[in-house]
């Protein structure tokens, strides 16, 4: 009895005790939370500016980077913190909050434990001491910026800009312009060669159209002109660009009078050193003096081939397409008003591993049907086709559509019925579309037969690819019973 009794009192007074220490340190939590928020509003404020001007300084540029992406770990780390918080006052929503329980970012460490509360403040407070200390670093940045031109103006919505432009590879895109609009020095002659490497579906193309659709880079070159690695490794191909695609034309010379050529290979495998260097000689004779070749490759072999460092582009970070995908899905409306929505939409958001390609597509079935029932849906639906996808398969399903191997879904109607994409392509914007959506056939209703073409995404920003999946519609039970029976 005296065991039992005391040891109801030690219960007691722990609970106790934990009680005193959460009324008291919430008022601290919300003050470094509302610190953290003016921290990424002076953080914004610099990167707004940064971007709307033309930095040819690659240390300078680095740096914001850096501050881009402390802006998008802190908005993560706020957001996680302000509608877990609202989640643990409002228990109801049972998928949200078993879901963040067994979250694996780092920033939330330890979520479910006793001292929960603890652990968010120093969360908070490593993000606003980080944050501080690089604001704090930017301040010659600031007085530096001044002196670059400016590029355009922000436009009222930042919802707006991100969905009719390249997210995420700003750093990147402007380290390419600097190569195109360097001016050699007197004499050199030199054919500069710029690498652009990184995965499949990570931006390259649409990095490189980006950047040949400036204005200041069409001043410069006479042609712009594509050639795949098919037609490099041509052996009748006298030099790079003789049988390339043109798809720009100055229709005068650049303002120096000369008629300079800018030519992107696209290759798609490795490339021949010997056959590279005969081409590279025999171009350097023919192309007129400024004229630069970009090559893209999902190869880092292709490194040894330039004659400047190597441009690599990786995948968004959780925090970055947490960003991206918060802001074009909510668009006009404040999340703030829209708590529980904003807890499914970080979980969706987690679930697709930085993948902008699948979180554009997924963007537009939620902003579809913005109400927080249908959103429960997806999120259920996504837990449990992830889970079984890496049991049968032991990849995430986003790894297999980005690696371009056939892929196995499941339809969110009939979740009985799979969906197998044996080839995915981009067509042009000027090609005839397919007449079938696939959205509507992974989460609608529509089920065609046989093998059929289905449209993912069309993109509003160059070069305006039509994303397309030729695939079947198969049911999961006929499949396991053909199995057992061969």
């Amino acid at each position: 009895m005296d065991t039992f009794l005391s040891a109801v009192l030690g219960e007691l007074a722990s609970r106790s005790i934990n009680f005193f220490i959460s009324k008291s340190s919430k008022p601290k939590v919300l003050a470094v939370k509302d610190s953290v928020q003016r921290a990424l509003l002076r953080a914004q404020v610099i990167i707004d500016e940064a971007t709307g001007r033309h930095i040819t300084n690659q240390a300078m540029l680095q740096q914001v980077d850096m501050l881009r992406d402390a802006m998008y770990q802190g908005c993560y780390i706020l957001d996680a913190f302000r509608y877990l918080y609202h989640d643990e006052e409002n228990t109801k929503d049972q998928v949200v909050s078993h879901s963040f329980s067994l979250s694996k970012v780092n920033y939330l460490k330890g979520i479910g434990s006793s001292n929960r509360k603890t652990q968010i403040l120093e969360q908070l407070q490593d993000t606003l001491d980080n944050l501080n200390c690089m604001i704090l670093d930017m301040k010659e940045l600031v007085v530096f910026m001044t002196s670059y031109p400016r590029l355009y103006c922000q436009p009222y919505s930042m919802h707006l800009l991100l969905g009719n432009c390249m997210f995420g590879h700003q750093m990147e895109a402007e380290l390419v312009l600097n190569f195109l609009l360097h001016t050699q020095p007197n004499g050199a002659e030199e054919l500069e060669v710029l690498q652009l490497i990184g995965p499949g579906k990570v931006g390259k193309s649409t990095l490189v159209a980006h950047v040949c659709n400036d204005e200041r880079v069409r001043d410069r070159f006479l042609e712009i002109v594509f050639m795949s690695d098919h037609d490099f490794k041509d052996e009748k191909l006298t030099y790079i660009g003789e049988r390339c695609v043109k798809k720009y034309q100055n229709s005068m010379l650049n303002k120096d009078g000369t008629g300079r050529l800018l030519v992107i290979v696209e290759m798609a495998g490795d490339i021949n050193e010997d056959e590279w260097k005969r081409q590279y000689a025999a171009s350097k004779r023919c192309m007129i003096k400024g004229s630069k070749i970009i090559i893209t490759s999902r190869s880092d072999k292709i490194t040894k081939l330039g004659t400047t460092r190597a441009v690599t582009l990786k995948y968004l970070s959780d925090e970055a397409c947490w960003y991206f995908f918060k802001t074009l899905t909510f668009g006009s409306t404040d999340p703030m008003m829209q708590p529980r929505m904003v807890c499914l939409a970080m979980e969706i958001s987690k679930m697709l591993k930085g993948s902008l390609f699948s979180a554009v597509a997924i963007i537009c079935l939620l902003r579809d049907n913005f109400n927080a029932h249908f959103w429960c849906k997806v999120v259920t639906f996504f837990r449990w086709f992830i889970k079984w996808h890496v049991s049968k398969f032991g990849e995430h399903p986003s790894v297999v559509l980005n690696q371009n191997k056939p892929a196995h879904l499941w339809r969110m109607a009939r979740t009985s019925e799979e969906i197998v994409i044996y080839h995915q392509y981009e067509g042009s914007s000027q090609e005839e579309l397919p007449k079938i959506a696939f959205p509507s056939v992974l989460y609608g209703s529509v089920k065609p037969s046989g093998r059929f073409e289905a449209l993912v995404w069309r993109s509003p920003i160059p070069p305006y690819y039509n994303y397309i999946y030729t695939c079947e519609v198969r049911d999961l039970k006929t499949n396991a019973a053909k199995r057992k029976r061969s």
